[in-house]
Order: C-alpha cells, then sequence, then structure tokens
C-alpha cells in the first residue's frame, strides 16, 4: 500500500492506496501547530480505525504549501513508518516538462495536478482546483505544463467577507436555486454560487482560446462537485485527482515507470 498526504493551506488530504485503487481518504484541517507526535498519533488512529498497520505501507509521498508543516511530517514518517517520504517540488523528476519560467514557483499540488490530470485523462487539459485558492492547470497534447491562473477561492473569500462586514453571517456553501435572494444568507450564497461559477466559466472560456485545441476540462477539490456539476464547460469531476498524481509520480520514481 501506498500513502499519500497533500497539505494545502485550509486541508490536508490522506489516501491510501492499494495499487490504483484507494481504500481510504481523509480530509483534515491544516494546523500548523501540530507537533510531529501529534500528526503521529492522529495517522496512528485513522489507520487503525481502517485495519491499516503501519508495516502494509510501502512507500510514502507528500506534496505541501505550508512549509512550516513539512519537517513534522517528514519526523512523523520516520517514526511511525521508519521511511523517509517522497516530497515533490521543482527539483523532482516527475515526467512533466514543466513551461513556468519559474519552475521552483509552482506549487507541488498544482504538479501531482498535472501528472495526474495527464495520466486519467490525456491532454490538452485544463485542471480546476477548488481549495484555498481556484488553481486553474494547463497541460498540452504532448503532457507539458504550460502555466495557468490563480483565483481567490471560495471558501477563503466567504470568511473574509464575513469577518470586514459586520452585518453579514458567515454561510455555508451551497447550490444556489436562483440568483435573487429573498434575504441575506440566500443572497449571498447566490453571490458566491454564481459567482465563482461564472468565474470559473471565464476563465476556462478565455485559456480556451489561448490553447490550439479543445482541451478537456477537469474539476477536482474539496468544492469541486458542489461548483462544477452544473457547469456544460467542466467534462469530469474527479475530487481525488490530486492524491491519484502523487500515486503515480511515487511510483515513478521508485519503480522508474
Amino acid at each position: 500500500m501506498l500513502l499519500a498526504i497533500d497539505v494545502g493551506n485550509t486541508n490536508i488530504v490522506i489516501g491510501v492506496f492499494d495499487g490504483k485503487r484507494i481504500v481510504e481518504s481523509w480530509r483534515l484541517s491544516t494546523d500548523r501547530a501540530k507537533t510531529a507526535d501529534e500528526y503521529r498519533l492522529l495517522l496512528f488512529q485513522l489507520l487503525s480505525q481502517s485495519d491499516i498497520a503501519a508495516d502494509q505501507i510501502a512507500g510514502i509521498i507528500i506534496s505541501c504549501v505550508v512549509p512550516p508543516v513539512l519537517p513534522r511530517l517528514r519526523e512523523m514518517c520516520v517514526k511511525q513508518f521508519h521511511q523517509e517520504p517522497v516530497v515533490v517540488g521543482a527539483d523532482l523528476d516527475v515526467g512533466v516538462t514543466v513551461l513556468y519560467d519559474n519552475p521552483k514557483e509552482l506549487g507541488a499540488d498544482r504538479i501531482a495536478n498535472a501528472v495526474g490530470g495527464y495520466a486519467e485523462y490525456g491532454g490538452p487539459l485544463i485542471v480546476v482546483d477548488f481549495g484555498t485558492s481556484t488553481n486553474f492547470d494547463v497541460i498540452s497534447a504532448d503532457g507539458a505544463y504550460l502555466g495557468g491562473a490563480i483565483a481567490p477561492g471560495v471558501r477563503i473569500s466567504s470568511e473574509a467577507l464575513s469577518a470586514r462586514a459586520a452585518l453579514l453571517p458567515k454561510i455555508d456553501m451551497r447550490v444556489a436555486p436562483r440568483a435573487i435572494g429573498k434575504n441575506t444568507i440566500s443572497s449571498m450564497q447566490s453571490g458566491f454560487y454564481f459567482g465563482f461559477r461564472g468565474q470559473m466559466e471565464e476563465i476556462i472560456r478565455q485559456i480556451k482560446r489561448e490553447l490550439p485545441q479543445e482541451p478537456k476540462v477537469v474539476a477536482t477539490g474539496g468544492l469541486s462537485k458542489l461548483m462544477a456539476e452544473k457547469s456544460e464547460l467542466v467534462d469530469v469531476i474527479d475530487p481525488n485527482l490530486t492524491l491519484k498524481g502523487l500515486r503515480i509520480i511515487l511510483e515513478r520514481i521508485t519503480h522508474g515507470a
């Protein structure tokens, strides 16, 4: 079994693979204050609840965009599993040509999305990842990472609005049934749902204008089903795409595939 850990600014997503199949996955809040031992205990509990022993984990890979968390997770892996994890970064040969001006600026999660997206769906491809930010990653027909766009994320925008506007409450994200809200909460839900869906669709349209071939569009991330399910521009919703990309990277490195 392989363990894949994707550390984002808001959530840590953990997946256990048996071959190509995800047998378990968990989504946790990212906590910069947690120690290696606290992460170790938490993961031990999750694995134990699923009857997965530490010695069944044959390899571990981490993508992380929160630098303070990475050394603690590496220490946790050594203590709990007695192995060093593979850490995704610009210096790692993942089998994808990165055409970013400075590849070191590219987040590890975006690299994993490119690898997983191209392996699963081919190219050209647009991956829309709904996380703390909404990332748009563009992969060419031959699998090169071309670049993309970064927009404010849905949840962080909602939290910022509530924090800065005294009379606007925190809201649950949901599909708005209509654009015209009849109260403050339904009006906010309308604004966020249609606003961010419209943002997604306009960026997709603009990217398509800049590509020589029609791309497939894949949505991933925690809010992908909510934001993309009713969009005619999104072809596939794959919430676990980043984890799949991490598995592929780990297998390429360990087996030379």
